[in-house]
């Protein structure tokens, strides 16, 4: 994983957590459900940032050096299967 995007995922992940943990407070405290569903839906914008930028990291790193050393039909078989998850 290139340096940068270990930082931002990092930086990333820590974000979701907290935001997970006031989500989780705010059902503790009997919130309203629309406010509650409105922070879910935050969060799961926030993990498809996440998703967005490891995809980009890994294209631009591993997908690249796993070309380079010849692993072609490994490399395009795991995105293959990549896809196929995300489409699900």
């Amino acid at each position: 994983m290139l340096p940068n995007t270990k930082k931002e995922a990092l930086k990333r992940l820590n974000y979701l957590s907290g935001h997970l943990e006031g989500i989780k407070r705010m059902v503790e405290a009997d919130t309203y459900c629309v406010d509650v569903l409105q922070q879910t839906h935050a969060v799961r914008k926030g993990i498809e940032k996440l998703e967005t930028l490891m995809l980009d990291g890994h294209l631009r790193s591993c997908v690249v050096e796993g070309i380079k050393e010849g692993r072609d039909d490994e490399v395009l078989g795991e995105l293959l299967a990549l896809y196929g998850v995300a489409n699900r």
